[in-house]
């Protein structure tokens, strides 16, 4: 299966059991901590996400898959590619986009892919029920990855590898006959907490404990309404997503380039100014972001995180830039969107 499985442009599969019952309580924990914030659909399939086979009747087995994602472009000497994103930072003027969303969506790809695996196992054993997943329904992939001997949980409950890092998509297959499991590994984050102190909102609560709410990923991608106050001047410059804690961790080292060109940046997001990306119209968004995850969060909320951005740039640019700014931002002051009114109201206020 490894074989096939790399030829299809996968790094690595392993093979777990459905028994996820000792994740429950953590599980349980967090929802009821409300740190899932908007995500309502992960507390809707309260604890299938831990109960494949009750997700998907007859699953016996789930077939986990990793699929590195940084750009073949990418610098390639030791820390010389975290160095240029962290760099990122010091143009606020510059709209960050993070690093998995600069290509096609992945969701497609990993999809496709997984399918194409599932046939390929089913010619060979036979009959074969099964069902392909990549980010898309109530399945605890890091934890399924973790148990199959992809990695393990880092502190920032991300998947790390000691070949890899955690610059990977995770997929799975479940199917309905008995594999046996993969061999977990060990892990290897030590005393290291590089990964808490570096978030920039503080939402690494503890070693393997995120409160989503101050995530900027989930605030600029999964959050629906207004981003807090508090929160806004700590997003910067990132406006889709946030690196910072797989930016500062040492087994990024590893993290290894993608042998797919769908996931090579695409012109016009990557180190684009953040006046012209604020001028997008509707229009503009859907087609740039054709074929992109970006286009999930709809044209509105796109400009509501550039907004913030704009507001954060404000304080750290020439009087030149920031006259250009306000200018850009005097143009949606009366956007019809109360939302995006309001984020443009705020960084005018800057």
């Amino acid at each position: 299966m490894q074989t096939w499985a790399r030829e299809l442009g996968f790094s690595q599969i392993g093979v777990a059991g459905v028994d996820l019952s000792s994740a429950e309580p953590g599980l349980s924990a967090w929802l009821a901590a409300g740190f899932h914030g908007d995500m309502h659909y992960m507390a809707a399939h309260g604890l299938k996400r831990a109960r494949p086979a009750e997700l998907i009747p007859g699953t016996v087995s789930v077939i986990t898959a990793r699929m590195d994602y940084l750009p073949a472009s990418t610098d390639a000497g030791p820390g010389e590619w975290q160095a240029l994103e962290f760099s990122r930072l010091e143009r606020p003027a510059e709209g960050i986009i993070s690093v998995y969303a600069r290509g096609r969506d992945y969701h497609k790809i990993m999809r496709a892919r997984l399918q194409k695996l599932s046939e390929r196992i089913s010619s060979h054993v036979g009959q074969l029920g099964h069902r392909a997943f990549t980010d898309s329904a109530p399945v605890l992939e890091a934890e399924l990855a973790a148990r199959s001997g992809q990695g393990w949980r880092g502190k920032h409950t991300l998947l790390l590898n000691r070949e890899a890092g955690s610059m990977f998509f995770l997929g799975e297959i479940y199917v309905d006959i008995a594999l046996p499991p993969s061999e977990p590994v060990t892990p290897h984050c030590g005393t290291c907490q590089s990964c808490i102190d570096v978030c920039p909102t503080q939402a690494i609560i503890a070693p393997h404990r995120l409160d989503a709410r101050r995530c900027i990923s989930y605030l600029t991608i999964e959050h629906a309404g207004a981003i807090p106050l508090e929160l806004r001047p700590l997003i910067g410059n990132r406006i889709y997503g946030c690196d910072d804690c797989q930016l500062v961790c040492p087994w990024n080292k590893f993290a290894q380039r993608s042998a797919l060109p769908d996931f090579d940046e695409r012109s016009g997001l990557t180190g684009q100014q953040l006046v012209t990306l604020f001028s997008w119209t509707e229009e503009d968004f859907l087609r740039f972001t054709e074929g992109s995850p970006i286009r999930r969060i709809g044209h509105e909320r796109w400009l509501r995180n550039i907004a913030v951005a704009m507001g954060n740039a404000l304080q750290a640019v020439d009087l030149a830039a920031a006259a250009h700014l306000r200018e850009a931002l005097q143009m949606r002051a009366a956007s019809p969107s109360e939302l995006v009114r309001e984020h443009v109201a705020w960084a005018l206020s800057r």
